[in-house]
């Protein structure tokens, strides 16, 4: 055998000592092919400076957390690549000591490219007439995982991975450059959050806690060089597989090579070595489905946060991009859910239906004055599991079509794709505001027959629920009975158009092709059944929009969370048009009618929970007057059912919480709830605020003005 290869490497030793330039050339010389096509370190210098700055403040992907509101109780994460980044101080000596022997022994005496592993790779290399063999430092490593981790496109990731000459001889000349940007320390720092231990364990912290359920800093000799011999080959050295023994056999040269470096006595590493690899495995949760079973139903609400965050322009240009920050950015999220109001929510929906039926009962609380939603509740299970669900309620579905019933994961309660139901009467509460706003009084009378044919609205007649209902009716009086007929000559009066543009800004959307259609500027003029309800909503939105309303007018966006930090502890914040910096998740609040009309339709919803208003009076009689009783404060509020009561609903609220309930069959609109069910929503709202706000002080609303009352 010719001793030439070897009289070569006996010369790179001296010339990578040289310098950088040198460093790179030998490097070509050792990979024939980079020498083939002519590759100089000049040509190579100008390809990677600019990407070696990046790498001096490019931080890896990292876990988001969900918290509850204490800010401690972790419901769930979100991540692609489990990781907590973690500060060496944080990490036991022995993980340090254990990767550089697992890794590179000489990672403390070189400056990023060791002369003598090039040489062992350039003998190599030589004898094979290829890359047999790399000669990869930590700091090289570190260099591929954080341009890997960094990339945004395909192309960046394959010129990160690839195993050709060209991306080593770069590597190399990053590496040679980070050292001098980069402490050791830093680069250890990096390199122990970056690299992958197998089963999602990315970094340190994951692979500590997923393999034996501890923190870095508590890692003993034996763990840790059991995961340092990870790093080469996790599904080869996998100590999780039934048989341990290729596990084993990694691990123990780990210990003889810590002991050969001085981190360990002879005697400790045989001692060690001795011992069995003994783990404790933990499987870390991902996504909303993965909310432990305590906090089922705060599934729902988490689903929210995935709709609402992937809406927020703050995380991205598009959805893509703002859900990968999600399971990228490393974020700490705190959920505005109130255990207590969320509790009182769960036992009072579906009392009477349970998880069993088809017809959906659920409720959402909101916040006036800030839109936090502080709870969501259905009669489901919040569950990818529909194994065991029945066939769809919907006759249109195929056989194979499952119910939504016991378990779910869809949106019904709003902040989804779903279009929600049709919401009846609770529509009347905006051409009331319209009206109101508009300049007309509490006071404004009008004669309402049963049945009431509009000129305006090119002969439709619509009819009241009961001829109790016929006769001279005011705003107190038609909210608290609902009269029909009294709020179609209401909505002529102020301008369909006018009561659902009103809607829109105070947060109802158009889901589907009708209610589009109608809502349209060609068509909304003429949309008069829009007080009845006829459009489809969402608790999330009806709650949110009532809240406005207790909040003297003022609508706030919905929003899931009261904390949304980065990973360096920081609010995340948005940048206004006017270039303001505002926290994502601060309220975002607009004035949409006036404060006194806000307040005389509060006066005019008192009715129909049978409450008393300030300034008027409700005419005998109203759709839900248990409501006060039950929750034992001022309270405003609206009944609504649809035809043949498909669907029922109530919306009400305090000048603390603002609360919607319906129920319906979401699978099957036309299966009707029936006349006996339209109760179960006013009880579940009732019940709800009284629960959540009992030991608070009793608040009372503002009476509206002399002017607004007429």
């Amino acid at each position: 055998m010719s001793n030439r290869p070897l009289a070569a490497a006996g010369r790179l030793v001296p010339l990578l000592r040289a310098g950088l330039i040198a460093g790179i050339v030998i490097a070509a010389a050792a990979y024939p092919l980079v020498a083939l096509t002519g590759l100089g370190a000049k040509a190579t210098a100008h390809a990677v400076e600019h990407k070696t700055k990046l790498l001096t403040t490019a931080l890896p992907a990292e876990t988001s957390y969900l918290y509850a509101p204490d800010g401690k109780t972790v419901l769930t994460m979100f991540y692609e690549e489990y990781r907590q980044y973690t500060k060496l101080s944080d990490m036991s000596p022995n993980i340090q000591q254990a990767i550089v022997a697992a890794e590179d022994s000489r990672f403390y005496q070189h400056h990023g490219v060791d002369p003598k592993g090039v040489a062992r790779a350039f003998v190599s290399n030589a004898r094979s007439n290829g890359v047999s063999q790399g000669a990869s430092t930590l700091t090289m490593q570190y260099v591929r995982m954080a341009l890997r981790d960094s990339a945004t496109t395909p192309k960046e990731v394959q010129e990160a991975t690839q195993q050709t000459s060209l991306r080593k001889v770069k590597e190399m000349r990053m590496a040679l450059d980070l050292e001098k940007e980069m402490s050791k320390e830093q680069i250890m720092e990096r390199y122990l959050n970056s690299a992958y231990f197998g089963h999602r364990a990315y970094g340190i912290y994951a692979a500590s806690e997923i393999f034996f359920s501890k923190t870095p800093k508590d890692l003993t000799p034996v763990e840790a060089a059991t995961l340092a011999g990870l790093v080469k080959s996790p599904s080869e050295y996998d100590p999780a597989d039934s048989d341990q023994k290729e596990a084993t056999g990694r691990r123990n040269y780990v210990l003889d090579r810590m002991s050969q470096l001085g981190y360990l006595s002879p005697d400790s590493a045989a001692a060690a070595k001795s011992e069995p690899i003994r783990l404790k495995l933990t499987n870390p949760p991902n996504d909303c489905a993965a909310v432990p079973d305590k906090y089922n139903s705060w599934g729902f609400a988490c689903d929210y946060l995935k709709n609402w965050w992937s809406a927020q322009p703050a995380f991205g240009e598009n959805r893509l991009e703002r859900m990968d920050k999600l399971r990228r950015g490393g974020y700490r999220i705190v959920l505005s859910i109130d255990p207590k109001i969320q509790e009182a929510a769960e036992k009072n929906v579906g009392a009477k239906e349970g998880t069993g039926s088809p017809f959906a009962n659920g409720i959402v609380v909101a916040e006036p004055g800030t839109g936090r939603v502080k709870a969501m509740a259905v009669n489901r299970t919040y569950s990818l599991d529909l194994s065991e669900n029945p066939q769809s309620s919907n006759p249109e579905a195929g056989p194979k079509v499952k119910a939504n019933y016991p378990n779910t994961v869809a949106p019904l309660l709003g902040g989804g794709d779903l279009p929600g139901y049709q919401a009846g009467s609770t529509f009347k509460m905006f051409p009331m505001l319209a009206a109101l706003d508009s300049g007309m009084t509490l006071s404004t009378s009008f004669n309402a027959p049963y049945r009431y044919k509009s000129a305006v609205y090119d002969g439709w007649a619509p009819s009241n629920a009961s001829g109790a209902m016929t006769g001279q009716q005011t705003m107190w009086s038609g909210f608290g009975k609902s009269v029909n007929t009294y709020f179609v000559w209401l909505e002529e009066r102020v301008g369909a158009d006018r009561a659902v543009r009103l809607a829109e800004q105070l947060g109802l959307r158009w889901r589907t092709d009708v209610d589009r259609e109608q809502a349209s500027p060609t068509k909304v003029k003429k949309w008069g059944a829009f007080t009845l309800g006829v459009s489809d909503a969402t608790p999330l939105e009806m709650a949110n929009a009532y809240a406005a309303v207790a909040a003297d007018g003022r609508y706030c966006e919905a929003i899931p969370v009261s904390a949304i930090m980065n990973r360096d502890g920081t609010p995340a914040t948005s940048v206004t048009p006017g270039g303001l910096h505002r926290e994502v998740a601060k309220p975002r609040c607009r004035q949409v009618v006036s404060a006194d009309a806000a307040r005389a339709a509060t006066d005019a919803a008192r009715c129909p929970t049978g409450d008393t208003p300030a300034r008027g009076g409700c005419g005998g009689w109203s759709t839900a007057d248990s409501v006060r009783g039950t929750v034992g404060r001022p309270v405003a509020g609206k009944t609504g059912t649809t035809d043949s009561t498909r669907s029922a609903w109530f919306v009400a609220y305090t000048p603390e919480l603002a609360a919607a309930s319906f129920i319906s069959d979401p699978d099957n609109p036309f299966n009707a709830v029936g006349d006996g069910q339209s109760q179960i929503p006013i009880a579940a709202v009732a019940e709800t605020l009284r629960d959540g706000l009992k030991g608070q002080p009793t608040r009372q609303f503002t009476p509206p003005s002399d002017a607004i009352v007429g």
